[in-house]
């Protein structure tokens, strides 16, 4: 029997292990729907601070290249302070953020916010996983950290429905406000629950070691194309979900933010298709599940050219779908692909990752302007391609 698997780590079935799962179940719903409630809300930012669609994408593309940054560092800072003291905090300065932006709708003052925001939802994001490898009994980890996921992916999913559909009938700022004071319920609930760390040792930070495991990844051609693939996945997804609003508030559609907010429920594809990616990836190899997905996701968008909303929301639950399979896969991918220095290659592949929703969320955002929604479709089709292309260079890769 391993060590993890010794008396003193959380089993399945006892009350700790209970709270564990709650807890992180609630701090993944947090830190995302903080993440991602101001998605639905880009078409009022741009009315109310009078920018264009693509400046409006701004509070979440600021948020999302925040937390790629500080997700290369969070995982360092808290092996020399703790995992559950930086999660803690995180928490209640993600509540205390929203909070401050909700009551200062100064555009400067907004970005700034959404800038901190970020940066401390990597204090979650980064250090969550590493929690459950640490406290958990070997044998459970798989399902504790499958429903973490699921949280991270309900959170974005609500914080998207919650701030759509209370936008129509209240200001953005009170649902903001709303939103905020929900999450300090939520830190304060994590803060009790959470079970302190038993197997936790600080250590000092170690640059040189940081630094060679960087390089480690970096020289590795085929962790290049899969980091590549992060950014392409995110990037696309992102895109279609920040215009898509656009689109929709206008003929021949012409639906209210309630409406637009549901549509959200989208995510619900992809929480069902990223568990079973695993299964697929197995039975068929992860390359070609990985391809696969990526063409899927280009049926998708074709399908939401179309100016029929039952074809449009088909497109959507397929696009959702393909996005986080293929997200999934990419990602234990490069767990399997990085070996020795798993936990940076996990960082480098989701700085990527969000750093492909901050810059092809934004600049998208240009050609939704300039062309509309085919010349955006056009775009996001072209990467798609190119991904697929760049894709062939993991044929060879151990596909575990």
């Amino acid at each position: 029997m391993s060590s993890n698997s010794s008396s003193s780590h959380i089993e399945y079935g006892s009350s700790a292990f209970k709270a564990v799962l709650f807890s992180l179940f609630l701090a993944g719903f947090a830190i995302f729907s903080s993440l991602y409630c101001v998605q639905p809300m880009m078409p009022i930012l741009a009315d109310y601070f009078h920018i264009s669609p693509t400046q409006s994408s701004f509070p979440l593309s600021f948020s999302t290249i925040a937390l790629a940054v500080g997700l290369i560092f969070t995982g360092l800072i808290s092996d020399r302070f703790g995992r559950k003291p930086i999660m803690v905090w995180s928490l209640f300065s993600v509540s205390v953020l929203l909070l401050l932006s909700a009551v200062l709708p100064i555009w400067s003052v907004f970005l700034v916010t959404r800038v901190f925001i970020g940066l401390t939802v990597s204090g979650v994001a980064a250090v969550a996983m590493t929690y459950i490898g640490e406290e958990v009994a070997e044998q459970d980890i798989g399902f504790a950290m499958g429903l973490y996921i699921s949280g991270t992916a309900i959170g974005g999913m609500s914080g998207r429905l919650i701030a759509g559909v209370l936008v129509d009938f209240i200001s953005w700022q009170a649902a903001t406000l709303i939103i905020g004071l929900l999450n300090l319920g939520i830190a304060t609930t994590f803060y009790f629950l959470l079970p302190k760390s038993k197997h936790f040792q600080a250590y000092p930070m170690q640059w040189s070691r940081f630094i060679q495991a960087f390089q480690h990844n970096l020289s590795d051609p085929k962790l290049r194309v899969l980091f590549l693939q992060g950014f392409i996945l995110m990037g696309c997804f992102v895109s279609v979900f920040n215009y898509l609003s656009y689109r929709l508030i206008q003929a021949p559609f012409e639906l209210s933010h309630v409406w637009i907010g549901v549509i959200s429920i989208t995510y619900l594809a992809g929480i069902y298709s990223s568990p079973r990616a695993a299964a697929w990836s197995r039975k068929f190899g992860r390359f070609q599940v990985l391809v696969a997905m990526l063409g899927m996701m280009l049926f998708g968008l074709i399908l939401m050219l179309m100016n029929s909303l039952a074809m449009v929301f088909i497109g959507l639950l397929i696009f959702t779908f393909s996005f986080f399979a293929a997200h999934s896969t990419a990602s234990s991918w490069v767990s399997v692909q990085s070996l020795q220095y798993r936990a940076v290659g996990s960082s480098l592949y989701l700085f990527c990752y969000y750093l492909g929703s901050s810059l092809l969320g934004s600049s998208t955002g240009l050609v939704w302007e300039a062309a509309g929604w085919w010349g955006l479709s056009g775009l996001v089709a072209i990467i798609l391609l190119l991904g697929l292309w760049w894709a062939q260079g993991l044929k060879t890769a151990r596909s575990g």
